[in-house]
């Protein structure tokens, strides 16, 4: 799962992913990205031919949507269920994207004795998990444009693919997102890729899952109104 992630500002994307600046609001590093939280956004721009850079509501809603409110958890897609559901297997199919981060925040379950009455009580230790250089990569993501009913107004609208954990991030929680290398981008991004093998393949191949590092870090990061690079310190 992913529910909380740190996303760089749009300065390190353009210059990352050679993106040219066509946003005249700049996208600001944000230390504690939340669901329903615009943030900036890959994607194939077929207008242009090249990838472009936008901003989409983390939270995808489909194309077919015709509630006024939008669905609830559809900020992550299970790569396990997305080939099926119906709110994602179009997407997966035709509408894959990027969503650039420099790390994501996990919770690890673990047992504390509380000193005042000796019992044993559950507590969520937040991490913080990133490359171990630290530099920034990219989700592997899912996005869908929306028009609200009565509306004639789109938005475009995204979700994170995860996975089951596996290397150093599997030591904290049992899911992780599907993080995909540069050298995969243009693959994962490329809209004559429609078959559900094939997009597999490519997270089968690519997905990074061991050059990460985790620490535990603050619990501010709970307060999804939390902000500031204090945040993702480590905790001495």
């Amino acid at each position: 799962m992913c529910g909380r992630y740190v996303s760089p500002e749009q300065a390190a994307i353009e210059r990352l992913w050679h993106i040219g600046r066509h946003n005249s609001n700049p996208f600001d590093r944000m230390f504690n990205v939340a669901p329903t939280t615009l943030v900036p956004m890959l994607r194939f721009d077929p207008a242009v031919k090249e990838v472009a850079l936008t901003s989409a509501r983390w939270g995808l809603i489909p194309h077919w949507w015709d509630k006024a409110k939008p669905p609830n958890f559809t900020f992550n897609a299970r790569l396990e269920e997305a080939a099926s559901k119906p709110m994602w297997r179009h997407p997966l199919r035709h509408a894959r994207c990027l969503l650039p981060a420099l790390g994501w925040y996990e919770w690890q379950v673990i047992e504390r004795i509380d000193p005042a009455t000796g019992e044993i009580k559950i507590f969520k230790q937040p991490h913080f998990i990133r490359r171990r250089d630290a530099v920034p990569f990219c989700f592997a993501g899912l996005m869908s444009l929306w028009s609200p009913p009565e509306s004639s107004e789109s938005q475009v609208t995204c979700a994170i693919l995860t996975q089951a954990a596996a290397g150093p991030a599997a030591e904290v929680h049992g899911r992780m997102p599907v993080i995909l290398p540069d050298n995969a981008h243009a693959a994962w991004l490329d809209a004559t890729i429609t078959e559900a093998g094939e997009i597999a393949s490519i997270i089968q191949t690519h997905a990074v899952t061991d050059a990460l590092e985790h620490y535990p870090v603050s619990t501010r990061v709970n307060n999804a109104r939390s902000q500031g690079p204090e945040l993702i310190e480590p905790l001495l």
